[in-house]
């Protein structure tokens, strides 16, 4: 079990992976970026709370938390710890300069594990790890499960203004069973133009793969590991909307996508070659071009099959994919922002509110084109319309505290007619008193002096003392 909790999101997860997309505990470790040991726990736990996915609607996280860890009743003797066989076998691999032994590694393992295997025992446990590792295993696709998505490089745009030449970026997905393909042609491999061409592609396909497999690209992977990769939030998000996972392929170990990048090959060669003299000036046109030499490639019969990459899709890969959901993904992007002392988040330069008790805390951020949503603990506590106005703020009057909400029903006209219910001076004489200021906020608070006189004397003696100090043009409280 891992030394901390993991996040209630990343529980739910770990019970998604495993139920809906049918993932072994391997993938599942993998694609959340956490240990084996740690997948097996929580699955372990939701089987003995009852759990199952999805979970109930009604369930909410600090539930679950209680459901996934009740009070102990016992603490049991720990097993024997088994040595890292993976660490044993990269330390010995990677420093045969120092020519380390396993000896050495025996007494590391002891000294961190005092009641840990007897070196015999450590050394057969090792040998037979060993004699199970292939070091060059073949892949076996299954139909509707993996999806190898990487880039090539592309044709260059012409700009129709200067005639400079525009660089384009290849963007591919294989399928891992029948090698069904997808090509398009973005600018760049940023966020926004990856996440577009996902979008796209499972468009094309009318279906998605349980796993996407990428490359390291930032717009993928914000933090490159061969162990244990973090993948970019709103790639993360993506997957979580088609019920996906993302197992990235190791950094340098290029056999781990060999189907992308045989399809960028097969892609440039059917494809880019093929347009390799004619002029495009816009990506809208070369994109048409390129999807019209697609269907060439995917209806074209394989030799040694005999069959088209169309039919060996339709065969494999479409019956066992997920289907898509209702809408396509929209691109969104995520943060964590601080609530200020005046429990507004800024979003891009422009402020949205939230429930005023959570001023002073960090909370996750998901703003679309369109929207802005706040959330604390995966639970929506502010969703806004998205602005685009720098420096101005957004405010729902429920997010504001009661003295704060009161007082921004205030106006102008609010305070004329409170006024003529004691008569036409005093509404004249608010009138005059907003007029004079530069900003109508300035007089709100002789305004509210003056009609709070009426709580202590007659209506008709504040009506007489506006009519005087409106001829004398005495426009304060005091006069």
């Amino acid at each position: 079990m891992a030394n901390t909790r993991l996040s209630m999101r990343k529980i739910k997860d770990v019970l998604r992976l495993t139920h809906d997309a049918h993932l072994n505990t391997r993938q599942v470790a993998v694609s959340l970026n956490i240990s084996r040991s740690t997948v097996t726990n929580y699955q372990q736990r939701a089987e003995r709370a009852g759990l199952s996915w999805p979970l109930p609607d009604d369930l909410t996280e600090e539930a679950l938390e209680e459901e996934l860890f009740p009070p102990l009743v016992c603490v049991e003797a720990p097993a024997k710890a088994l040595p890292d066989f993976d660490y044993i076998y990269r330390e010995l691999k990677t420093h045969k300069k120092f020519n380390l032994t396993l000896d050495q590694l025996w007494r590391e393992y002891r000294e961190q594990h005092t009641d840990g295997y007897q070196y015999s025992q450590y050394c057969q446990l090792y040998r037979d790890y060993r004699s199970k590792l292939d070091y060059s295993m073949r892949q076996d696709h299954k139909g509707g499960e993996k999806l190898f998505v990487d880039y090539g490089e592309g044709l260059s745009l012409i700009d129709p203004q200067s005639g400079d030449l525009i660089k384009t970026e290849l963007f591919v997905a294989v399928w891992g069973a029948s090698t069904y393909t997808f090509a398009e042609a973005s600018l760049t491999q940023q966020l926004p133009d990856w996440i577009g061409s996902h979008v796209r592609a499972f468009d094309y396909f009318g279906c998605a793969p349980k796993v996407v497999v990428p490359d390291c690209l930032k717009s993928a992977v914000s933090r490159a590991c061969r162990y244990e990769p973090d993948i970019n939030p709103t790639y993360a998000d993506m997957a979580s909307h088609y019920g996906i996972c993302v197992i990235p392929a190791r950094p340098a170990r290029p056999k781990d996508k060999a189907k992308v990048e045989n399809g960028v090959l097969i892609a440039k060669r059917w494809i880019l070659s093929v347009l390799r003299h004619r002029r495009f000036y816009t990506l809208v046109e070369l994109n048409t071009a390129i999807s019209e030499l697609l269907e060439r490639l995917n209806n074209r019969t394989l030799r040694k099959l005999k069959q088209s990459r169309r039919e060996l899709f339709v065969l494999f890969d479409q019956p066992n994919a997920l289907a898509l959901p209702q809408n396509s993904y929209e691109y969104a992007e995520w943060k964590i922002a601080t609530v200020h002392i005046d429990y507004h988040i800024d979003v891009d330069d422009h402020y949205y509110s939230v429930p005023y008790e959570l001023r002073g805390q960090k909370l996750h951020v998901r703003f679309t084109a369109h929207t802005v949503e706040v959330l604390r603990k995966g639970q929506r506590v502010a969703c806004h319309v998205r602005s685009y106005l720098p420096h101005r703020h957004t405010t729902l009057k429920e997010h504001m505290p009661p003295a704060h909400r009161k007082y921004s029903e205030w106006s102008p006209d609010r305070f004329i007619r409170w006024a003529h219910k004691t008569g036409p001076h005093t509404a004249r004489l608010v009138q005059t008193i907003i007029d004079s200021r530069a900003h109508p906020e300035q007089g709100y608070r002789s305004c509210l002096g003056i009609l709070n006189l009426e709580k202590h004397y007659p209506q008709q003696r504040l009506e007489n003392a506006a009519a005087r100090a409106l001829r004398y043009s005495n426009l304060s409280l005091k006069a």
